[in-house]
């Protein structure tokens, strides 16, 4: 059964097919802007974690304020590119740039991590608020980052137990 979306486009509910329509399994499968994601996310943790140390270690100490603030700006370019990358990905999969009615709440809270993570680099490039004010802000943006990274593994979960489930159901038919 076929439902209006938010876009006015005839949309399957999602709730009735769980994450993913066939079609849109398939779309994921063939793109090349999955592997793309697959091999960003990881990388994106990876500059977040050494991040979040030099920001901590400064914090503490007082000491190793450039260190910090190249990451955190390494770790904003690393946001950029996977959320351009990302909707090319949602573009393809689900012929929407962004906010997808599947990953509708998870681009919601990456818009807000975008947000922060702005808002630091214009703080830096105008030389608003404080070296430890900025730091903090960095921390929260980081903060919000570990709730949408979190929202992303709970959708890769729910993709893969709807896929098991799909590759279960297709053995009982052909057995």
């Amino acid at each position: 059964m076929q439902q209006s979306g938010r876009s006015g486009t005839k949309l399957s509910p999602p709730a009735a097919v769980g994450l993913y329509t066939p079609e849109q399994r398939l779309r994921r499968d063939a793109t090349r802007w999955t592997l793309v994601q697959g091999l960003l996310a990881p990388l994106q943790f990876l500059v977040f974690l050494v991040s979040t140390v030099l920001v901590l270690r400064y914090l503490a100490t007082g000491h190793g304020a450039t260190a910090a603030t190249v990451s955190i700006v390494f770790k904003t370019l690393t946001l950029y590119t996977i959320m351009i990358t990302g909707s090319f990905w949602e573009k393809a999969v689900f012929d929407r740039w962004l906010f997808a009615d599947a990953f509708f709440w998870e681009d919601v809270v990456s818009f807000l991590v975008l947000g922060l993570h702005t808002a630091y680099l214009a703080m830096l490039a105008f030389g608003l608020g404080s070296e430890r004010g900025r730091m903090l802000l960095a921390l929260a943006a980081y903060a919000t980052y570990v709730v949408n990274a979190t929202q992303f593994l709970l959708k890769l979960r729910a993709a893969r137990l709807q896929s098991n489930g799909h590759a279960a159901r297709l053995q009982a038919v052909t057995a």
